[in-house]
């Protein structure tokens, strides 16, 4: 592929000169490890999302189940994919040019690690928008805001990253074996041209500012829920503030822990052609840290709910001996509670409404 002699070794370049060792036994572990919490992690979470969907039903809280649900099944399916290729490359003592003649598995490798890197950022991107609009503009989000327009974003996010993970082999550009020969993806060594250039550059801009819309919508999401408790007096909103800010703390958090690392190396390698023998073994560490916060992702956005923190909340105060605030009993909606709360304070007349509101429209 693309000036190579023969199509069969166009991923093969790294494997004379490998510059990067990694010890079998702690690598089959890793990997072994990490595909297993994952799977188990985002099945329950699956679980979980479907007995709740079940159970409620409302318009307000369809689109969060539904882009709850893409998430964590993206998650799923590449630990899955991605684990067992990586298990099944560890297996074979990475003999590459025994099982991958014509580069077919390297290709559906790399394809699958730009697919399942880029589509869950894209995914917490939607969701922190859809939150925004939910809290700022809830009228807006409770009519225009339906579940076949979210099924319509799942598709074109899904669609996007297709495009991205597919435009090297459209191009005719081989996914290359990487220094440690257990995974591939874009050309990394001896980067020159322009277009090898392009793709890393691509790949880590989209992931940065994915990261960078979710961070600004969830803290204008927090900054609005501050607000609103501020002004508002009722406690029917207290605890929807508890678990909406300790969640988008986790959130942001989380994603920029584990994705910033291993995109800001791709972005200073597609930048700086140079590499070294620290790059490789930061390129690992920077992918294990990537691939925990699929790990994560259940447990942030399905598992931190308010019936945790409140047993949470409830053990700190023992343990402290302090009465600092009385927690009102839990709606059984919290999505439903934050349009009911925003909604009050958008209001220009929320200060005069009584709990009888048929009596003041006769003033």
């Amino acid at each position: 592929m693309n000036g190579s002699k023969s199509p069969g070794l166009a991923g093969f370049g790294v494997l004379r000169n490998t510059t990067c060792h990694t010890e079998k036994k702690i690598s089959v572990f890793f990997s072994i490890i990490f595909m297993t919490v994952g799977i188990l992690s985002n099945s329950l979470a699956i679980a979980i999302l479907m007995k709740a969907y079940q159970r409620f039903r409302q318009k307000s809280k369809a689109s969060f189940l539904l882009l709850a649900s893409g998430l964590v099944v993206t998650d799923l399916f590449g630990h899955l994919i991605n684990g067992a290729i990586a298990v099944f490359v560890y297996a074979s003592d990475k003999d590459w040019i025994r099982f991958n003649q014509y580069n077919i598995l390297c290709s559906v490798f790399g394809i699958c690690m730009v697919f399942f890197g880029l589509c869950p950022l894209f995914l917490g991107s939607v969701m922190a928008v859809e939150r925004c609009i939910g809290v700022t503009k809830p009228i807006f989000h409770s009519t225009k805001m339906t579940s076949r327009h979210v099924k319509m974003m799942l598709t074109m996010v899904c669609l996007f990253a297709v495009l991205i993970a597919l435009l090297p082999i459209l191009r005719f550009r081989a996914y290359q074996i990487q220094a440690s020969r257990t995974w591939c993806f874009y050309k990394t060594e001896h980067v020159e041209d322009w277009e090898d250039r392009f793709y890393l550059l691509l790949f880590s801009c989209l992931g940065l500012l994915a990261l960078a819309v979710s961070f600004l919508c969830n803290a204008v999401t927090g900054i609005t829920l501050l607000r609103v408790k501020l002004k508002s007096q009722q406690r029917q909103g207290r605890s929807h503030h508890f678990e909406m800010i300790i969640q988008l703390l986790a959130i942001m958090c989380v994603s920029c822990i584990c994705w910033s690392p291993f995109l800001v190396t791709m972005a200073r390698i597609g930048i700086n052609e140079s590499r070294s023998k620290e790059t490789c073994e930061t390129i690992l560490f920077a992918l294990r840290m990537a691939t925990w916060n699929q790990i994560l992702d259940p447990w942030v956005y399905i598992l931190l709910r308010k019936a945790v923190l409140r047993n949470l909340y409830k053990i700190t105060r023992g343990c402290c001996g302090v009465h600092i605030v009385n927690l009102h009993v839990w709606e059984l909606s919290s999505i439903k509670n934050s349009l009911k709360v925003a909604a009050i304070s958008e209001s220009p007349s929320s200060k005069q409404i009584n709990p009888r509101p048929l009596s003041s429209r006769g003033q």
